[in-house]
């Protein structure tokens, strides 16, 4: 199996923490929904500042809200204003199926709203190589 990436979020900013709540990342579901971001869903966060990094589930968020506050144990990792990368992976059996995906990632300006959509996709030759492509997404 090969973990390859599914959705990503580059640059959105943290929003606020809740140390108190039980865990997860509060999202908005409009955001989530435009990249295919689920509730419950794993994700990965590195946070652009600091370096850190960790795994916690999605909540979904008031929409519209462009919310991004993480709760629980993972409060403590940001800072309100940090820039996070927050991925969502999938498996795959085959290195052959990475030519059938193209992964959402929409990049975020300091408000949190999405000042770009992009799409990520390989292809295959038929050779052994392959190529990888950034396209914008309408």
């Amino acid at each position: 199996m090969l973990k390859i990436l599914r959705a990503k979020f580059h640059g959105i900013r943290v929003t606020a923490s809740d140390l108190n709540y039980h865990g997860s990342v509060t999202l908005d579901p409009e955001q989530c929904a435009r990249a295919g971001i689920l509730p419950l869903e794993f994700v990965e966060i590195w946070n652009k500042n600091s370096g850190q990094r960790l795994s916690t589930y999605v909540i979904y968020g008031e929409p519209g809200s462009r919310c991004c506050v993480l709760n629980g144990a993972a409060a403590r990792t940001c800072q309100t204003g940090d820039e996070l990368i927050i991925c969502a992976s999938e498996y795959v059996a085959d290195a052959r199926e990475l030519a059938t995906r193209r992964p959402v990632v929409l990049c975020f300006g300091e408000d949190n709203r999405v000042t770009d959509a992009l799409g990520y996709e390989v292809g295959d030759g038929g050779d052994g190589r392959m190529s990888f492509a950034v396209r914008r997404e309408d």
